[in-house]
């Protein structure tokens, strides 16, 4: 029988990262946050912030990092899951991150740095890495979990990359996976921000397997049995939950396909405009609510990331999110959104027709080499 130790993790400073400085304000009374279970020669990460349905905060992606680095010499395989049963991880604590920005402070460019340093951690990780993505998964949720090799979805499980309506994009390594996707789903599940639930998210290939919550805890205790892919598979296959629902983007990915594989932002609305149907309809009136900044951003994102590895897509998603972070848009979807809640963000520019290739590739631009992610991450 494996005992369960369950043990605190020391922030430690990546040596990589020499001016990346720690909100001592965020780490204290934050203990426990995340939950390390050291089992021998396994390992399980729970993130604990039921209340905020497990969203990441600078505290979290502080302590995820140097565990995962250390259990990746030690451990024969890692499953990562979120407490409360509602949520694995509904994504960043962007509002803290507006707040701060709103004060000036960086606590965004910390935050990201981190987030991503973790991501790529995670796409490069030398041992079994399970993510266990019951709930929401969103956002910051799903770059824990998207880029290692099993992520097993439940009929809870809700998908969703909805950047664009906070003046942000699809970041924690989105422009490496969503290209990914079959056609262009990816594209439009990133403009869009659709969200896509329990078997869809396995039928999309965001998850790799899909089982029936309930089995959960007898799927991980399976699970911490194993000691290598072989062993792995054929648990998540004894549990695999059949299926035999229509995906529910499949009548309208010839439609999405056509539409989303445009050159351009522009000609996407063109054709959709064209196409005319209610399903087309829908899709505009969703884009129009989105930050248009963050449209071509995402589309031009998208568009370089599919030729990129990932560790190339974080470098170039930092710059975006430092860029930003300090922009008017993500302040603004941010305060509209989650802070005054009047879902009634004044973008500027208002209208994609305004948002200039200047604008767009100011965003791109490269910063300073101390602020630079680094490419050996």
């Amino acid at each position: 029988m494996l005992t369960r130790r369950i043990f605190s993790a020391v922030v430690v400073k990546p040596k990589f990262a020499p001016n990346f400085l720690t909100n001592s304000r965020n780490m204290s009374g934050e203990e426990n946050d995340v939950i390390f279970e050291d089992l021998g020669d396994k390992g399980v990460v729970i993130l604990n912030r039921p209340k905020a349905l497990n969203s990441l905060n600078l505290s979290m992606v502080s302590k995820i990092y140097p565990t995962l680095q250390k259990w990746e010499s030690e451990k024969k395989l890692v499953i990562i899951k979120g407490n409360g049963g509602k949520a694995f991880c509904a994504g960043g604590d962007v509002k803290a991150i507006a707040e701060a920005a709103f004060k000036g402070q960086k606590l965004g460019q910390e935050f990201f740095r981190r987030e991503y340093i973790n991501n790529g951690l995670i796409g490069s990780y030398k041992i079994p890495y399970i993510a266990l993505i019951d709930g929401i998964v969103m956002g910051g949720g799903v770059g824990l979990s998207v880029h290692g090799p099993y992520r097993v979805a439940t009929e809870k499980t809700l998908f969703a990359m909805p950047e664009t309506q906070i003046g942000l994009f699809p970041d924690v390594g989105g422009s490496h996976f969503l290209p990914k996707l079959n056609g262009r789903l990816g594209w439009y599940l990133a403009l869009t921000g659709v969200r896509l639930k329990g078997p869809d998210v396995l039928k999309a290939g965001v998850a790799t397997h899909y089982v029936d919550s309930a089995n959960l805890k007898t799927i991980e205790d399976a699970l911490l049995q194993c000691s290598q892919h072989n062993d792995i598979e054929t648990v998540l296959s004894r549990y695999q939950k059949e299926d035999k629902s229509e995906f529910s983007l499949g009548p309208y990915l010839e439609q999405i396909n056509n539409c989303f594989s445009a050159p351009t932002l522009e000609e996407v609305i063109s054709r959709l405009e064209k196409d005319g149907s209610k399903w087309a309809q829908d899709t505009l009136n969703l884009l129009k609510k989105m930050s248009p900044t963050s449209l071509k951003i995402t589309y031009k994102q998208l568009e370089l990331g599919k030729e990129m590895n990932l560790l190339e897509c974080l470098k170039m998603e930092y710059r975006l999110a430092v860029n930003c972070v300090e922009g008017h848009d993500f302040r603004e979807g941010v305060r509209a959104l989650l802070i005054d809640k009047d879902q009634n963000p004044k973008w500027d520019p208002a209208t994609v027709k305004e948002v200039t290739e200047d604008i767009v590739q100011r965003h791109f631009q490269k910063l300073s080499e101390a602020e630079e992610l680094r490419h050996k991450l």
